[in-house]
């Protein structure tokens, strides 16, 4: 599982159906959502 930061809930959080997406810069990141609230949360990864 990715850990994200969610802004709503404060903190780090596991996502929830996490999908691997590139940003309109080109860099690739993890997007997926927060188990608690439900607040689409994303992570830049390398690669």
């Amino acid at each position: 599982m990715t850990e994200a930061y969610c802004v709503k809930c404060r903190g780090k959080v596991k996502m929830k159906n996490p999908k691997e997406v590139t940003a309109k810069n080109g860099r690739k990141m993890k997007k997926g959502k927060c188990p608690k609230c439900d607040t689409t949360v994303n992570r830049f990864i390398k690669g």
